[in-house]
């Protein structure tokens, strides 16, 4: 069994967890499928991924870490207190029974748990040009030590000790495998500013303990209720909270100078989805629209091949699912049939903040679309909320 393309390599990944829900016996022939997908996906990977994935045992260390388990706690997923040590020193891979039950009661996404934990494959680490990572805008942030000697520095340790929190040098970090989404960086300092931010929201992120994320559970409706806690003076702040109750972690970090960062999503090792911001506009509008945006993707696309960061200097305009993320945000925040409706009488605050209550949304959401759609940027300015968002999330935004 081969897979010769990605549309095949996603439909057998789907079809892999799938059976895995099942939990079928090794001897039957949904098994045995169970077992040739595997290996089909894990030689697809090897051949036409460029980073590694975090091993299972990695996987479910780090979950052990996060959630504070001990090894007697994976006792009801893989077995035996003896079978559990055999597992996490290496020497027993995962049976389709212990995929399946770590898979749904720890979250750890399927096509990780697959992979032989042992003989990992070497990463062409020669092909990072380790000079161009903005070493001077980490030192002057604090992100790194200041170098003594920039002409004799060996880059490739200073940021093997800064990506040590996430894995290291080997870059087990979920977006360093295949580089960002649809991301056309014409100049390569700016790809490595991109990379050390979405890397330093990732350290951030490994901090932060949420619940179990479980996928099924984000929908357009939770979308469209996540929309409506913007009616509330703390709703950045009730956002957050509402997202790590469903296992989605949101870091506030501002951008690199080489870049125009406003957010972007990833999935850490554990399967967590993490939402970066850069807050870069301190507006409502803007606020809400991109965190909008982005729970978008984790709601479409957010998977182990598609990592999003939306930059204004390197996103795609005409990528189909850019646009599709745009046009889920809106539809949560304000439905179409009713905008058609209401957008050609909204002339007065009065008529944006009247919509707004009817919506249960902040008036700062729709004076924004209006801005935009209408291309004149003087409209509405005091509905904006301009200077609300970094005063109310304060220390929670890193530097």
């Amino acid at each position: 069994m081969l897979i010769s393309n990605e549309e095949q390599y996603s439909k057998y990944l789907k079809e892999l967890n799938d059976l895995i829900d099942k939990d079928p016996d090794l001897a039957t022939p949904e098994g045995e499928r169970a077992s040739l997908l595997a290996l089909a996906i894990k030689e697809y990977e090897a051949k036409h991924f460029f980073f590694n994935k975090p091993n299972p045992v990695e996987a479910i260390r780090f979950r052990m870490e996060e959630q504070n388990l001990m090894q007697k706690d994976l006792i009801p997923y893989i077995g035996s207190k003896s079978k559990v040590s055999e597992v996490l020193s290496g020497k027993s891979n995962l049976t389709v029974s212990m995929i399946r039950k770590l898979n749904q009661h720890l979250g750890i996404p399927v096509d990780i748990l697959i992979q032989e934990p042992k003989n990992e494959r070497k990463i062409r680490l020669k092909e990072i040009e380790w000079e161009k990572f903005p070493f001077s805008a980490m030192v002057k942030r604090n992100w790194i030590p200041k170098l003594p000697n920039r002409k004799n520095a060996n880059y490739q340790e200073v940021m093997a000790e800064f990506l040590k929190p996430i894995g290291g040098i080997s870059l087990k970090a979920m977006m360093w495998r295949r580089s960002l989404h649809n991301t056309d960086v014409e100049i390569e300092s700016k790809k490595y500013a991109l990379l050390s931010w979405v890397a330093r929201v990732m350290i951030f992120a490994k901090k932060v303990k949420v619940k179990t994320y479980d996928k099924k559970l984000i929908t357009k409706d939770y979308l469209k209720e996540l929309a409506k806690l913007s009616r509330f003076d703390k709703g950045p702040l009730l956002a957050k909270e509402m997202l790590e109750q469903n296992g989605i972690k949101l870091i506030f970090l501002t951008q690199l100078s080489q870049t125009k960062v406003d957010g972007g999503c990833f999935l850490d090792i554990s399967g967590h989805p993490v939402i970066g911001m850069t807050l870069r506009y301190d507006r409502l509008d803007n606020f809400w629209h991109t965190l909008l945006h982005e729970m978008a993707h984790i709601y479409k696309h957010l998977n182990n091949e598609n990592q999003f960061i939306d930059d204004l200097d390197t996103s795609n305009p005409d990528d189909p699912l850019e646009s599709e993320a745009d046009s889920i945000a809106s539809e949560a925040l304000i439905p179409g049939s009713l905008w058609k409706k209401k957008a050609p009488f909204l002339r007065t605050a009065v008529s944006v903040e009247d919509l707004a209550k009817q919506l249960k949304l902040n008036p700062a959401i729709i004076a924004g679309r209006i801005r935009f759609e209408s291309k004149d940027y003087t409209k509405f300015s005091a509905l904006l909320g301009q200077g609300q968002v970094r005063s109310l999330v304060g220390d929670l935004l890193q530097n």
